[in-house]
């Protein structure tokens, strides 16, 4: 199951506040500084009921598909240019970011949404990782775990050393002309090709320089963005049964570019600032420098 980590976020960042923002009222969406009980028991049945119908479906759709085995581990750490690794982080982090702001909305003190909501993609992500080890076809992964638990402690290290998000780890992606070439390993239109696809993804450290630089008069909205990407692989390693696809120009992609920090946009509307909240985990196109060991090239609008 090394290709869909990213679908998780539709169950534990995406559903949760959409739920809850059915309500017309923004003091509903207002965090609360004590604790509301009927919030945080309406925050742990929603996410353990997500969280077990997702994982029954995967047993169901996914892994019923594929023989059975033993519990055995897998080395995978020099596949895709470690590209699922960081899919991996992005989604831990971002799914314990929201887990814990949940919690926070729920009035539930700090130490417990760090504890309890920002380790929530981890341990989903285990879960996961346990049923790839009694999968023939994948196997349990240390690298996939220590690349679960880098994303969750990006989030909790800056909580507990700067009690704010001052880099973010964000994604951006762009369709390419490698899906066509294997389209049951690497996708099958958009939303396939989305999840599966590492050519055409891009994951970015995202620098908040006025949280480092608070009296320099920097705007609050501007970030610098470091991006890692990889292209040219329709394959986890070249392989001697693919030289027919031609597969010969693989390599990593570094990039710097700027972004928009859009938490930091207030509207008096909660709901659109709910929006701009989950809606920050993309990094917004801006011109880039890429940086690969062809040389470089600029981009006018990169995604």
């Amino acid at each position: 199951m090394k290709q869909s980590s990213g679908i998780y976020l539709l169950f534990f960042v995406f559903i949760p506040y959409l739920f809850f923002a059915q309500s017309n009222l923004d003091s509903f969406l207002t965090p609360s500084d004590t604790l509301i009980k009927s919030r945080r028991n309406a925050v742990i049945i929603s996410e353990a009921s997500l969280a077990s119908i997702s994982l029954i479906g995967l047993n169901q759709l996914w892994y019923a598909n594929y023989k059975q085995s033993k519990f055995h581990t897998t080395y995978d750490n020099n596949q895709w240019y470690q590209m699922d690794k960081i899919g991996h982080a992005f989604t831990a982090y971002q799914i314990g970011k929201h887990g814990a702001q949940l919690l926070n909305w729920s009035g539930v003190q700090k130490k417990d949404q760090l504890l309890y909501g920002a380790t929530l993609g981890f341990t989903f992500l285990t879960a996961v990782e346990l049923f790839d080890g009694f999968s023939k076809e994948w196997g349990f992964s240390w690298g996939d775990m220590a690349a679960n638990a880098a994303g969750t402690g990006l989030y909790v290290g800056q909580e507990l050393l700067w009690q704010e998000q001052r880099i973010a780890l964000k994604f951006s992606y762009h369709q390419t002309q490698y899906a066509n070439q294997r389209p049951e390993i690497l996708g099958h239109g958009f939303f396939e090709e989305l999840l599966k696809d590492y050519n055409g993804q891009t994951y970015w450290l995202s620098v908040n320089l006025h949280s480092f630089f608070k009296e320099g008069g920097l705007p609050k909205w501007l970030n610098v963005a470091f991006g890692y990407g990889a292209t040219g692989m329709i394959s986890g390693r070249i392989d001697s049964d693919l030289i027919s696809l031609n597969e010969t120009t693989r390599y990593r992609q570094f990039f710097l570019s700027l972004d928009l920090n859009l938490k930091s946009i207030h509207s008096k509307s909660k709901i659109l600032n709910v929006f701009l909240d989950v809606f920050d985990m993309i990094k917004i196109p801006f011109p880039a420098l890429e940086f690969n060991k062809k040389g470089g090239a600029f981009h006018l609008f990169y995604y």
